[in-house]
């Protein structure tokens, strides 16, 4: 089993690599679930909740482009074992304050921002180790294994794990978020020393930062695969904005039938990440990108158009499939085209980039639902995605082959 999880050729570092990510991205969707609600338990302010939100994200927008500068000149490893770390004593802490009954709105904002920094940096610095420990043509594999881990304890397992521990108690879910961040860093540790991507430089750090950003723009695949994600991450935030509305409104499904097909995406995205290694093998990668956009396409039409329930889990289940697709896809192609003392810098920029274009199309899909139909903001990512993928329907071979 272990074998056909971790294949012996891609070596004992990806299986540590690998069993650090797992154990950490179950942590992290514990605390999709029990982070919001130690948040309401502790206030019913609809803008406190809300600030909850963006200081987790904020970081990204603060600190992400430092992170990759980082990632491109410290030992890569030893930032994520310091995230995990941080991230346990910082759970540590809320457990005893917790326990303590000391705990109040200002600690959990708190500990939410610095929770959302240890993430940014670990997250920037676990994407570019993979292609320091692995073969460039086991990249495909490699992604497809942690993607598969991503979905599957992040998204599937995690949440309601989190959930019902909170039940049990306020403390259980962090104490036990602590433990899996500890040991995701002794796990991580074991991956061996790596060297820095580059020499320490003397440039100050937005110098490095621009370099970074300038080598993105100037490598047109590199571009144009940053500006299709960037794209396509509006129309899909406008059409899933409103997602939880439209299946009440247009399919009449209460709260579990809405947790059901947010679950199909994610089952679909679990099948996707397992079976990717075999479909890499005899299907090209340009081909794999333009199926997937295709699909993400016709997804948006469809959920524009129908009424009827089953028809929306077929849809979802298979834009689930694709979503796993694409990411291990995208991820690959890119590792294998930047430069390793450049991975950090380009890596930062594109997951900026993915959480700008989710928050602008999420406002679009807000606005354009509040002033027409609950399907109007589909028809936007429809049209939007279709117009797009045409546009660069023959550079995704490019991107692909580079």
């Amino acid at each position: 089993m272990l074998d056909a999880i971790a294949p012996p050729r891609l070596g004992r570092r990806f299986r540590w690599l690998l069993a650090s990510s797992w154990t950490t991205n179950l942590a992290d969707g514990m605390l999709v679930a029990s982070g919001p609600l130690l948040v309401a338990s502790q206030t019913r302010d609809p803008f406190l909740v809300a600030s909850a939100a963006f200081l987790q994200r904020l970081p990204w927008l603060l600190f992400g482009l430092f992170a990759g500068v980082v990632a491109d000149r410290v030992d890569r490893r030893r930032i994520v074992i310091t995230a995990n770390v941080l991230r346990a004593t910082v759970l540590t802490v809320v457990t005893l304050t917790v326990m303590g009954d000391a705990i109040n709105t200002g600690v959990v904002l708190g500990v939410v921002f610095v929770l959302g920094v240890a993430e940014t940096l670990a997250d920037v610095s676990t994407d570019t180790v993979l292609p320091m420990i692995v073969d460039h043509a086991d990249l495909g594999i490699g992604n497809s294994r942690l993607m598969f881990g991503y979905i599957t304890t992040n998204q599937l397992i995690g949440p309601p794990i989190g959930a019902a521990l909170f039940a049990i108690g306020i403390a259980s879910p962090f104490a036990t978020q602590a433990i899996l961040f500890a040991v995701g860093a002794l796990l991580v540790s074991r991956v061996g020393r790596l060297p820095p991507a580059a020499a320490p430089s003397e440039h100050h750090v937005m110098r490095q930062i621009l370099d970074g950003v300038r080598w993105l723009w100037g490598h047109p695949p590199v571009r144009t695969l940053a500006i299709t994600i960037v794209s396509f991450n509006v129309t899909f935030g406008a059409a899933w904005s409103v997602l939880v509305l439209w299946s009440s409104e247009r399919l009449g499904l209460g709260d579990v039938g809405f947790g059901l097909l947010t679950t199909t995406s994610a089952v679909g995205g679990v099948l996707g990440a397992w079976a990717y290694p075999r479909v890499e093998r005899r299907v090209s990668l340009a081909d794999i990108m333009r199926a997937g956009l295709v699909i993400e396409t016709l997804t948006h039409l469809t959920l524009a158009v129908t009424t009827t329930a089953w028809v929306a889990f077929v849809a979802l289940g298979l834009f689930g499939v694709h979503t796993a697709f694409w990411a291990t896809t995208s991820t690959s192609v890119r590792q294998r085209a930047v430069p390793t003392d450049f991975q950090g810098r380009v890596s930062s920029v594109y997951m900026i980039s993915v959480q700008l274009g989710m928050l602008v199309g999420t406002l679009i899909g807000g606005i354009i639902a509040d002033r027409g139909d609950i399907t109007d903001p589909f028809w936007f990512a429809f049209v939007g995605s279709a117009i797009i993928l045409v546009a660069i329907w023959r550079s995704l071979g490019q991107i692909a082959h580079d």
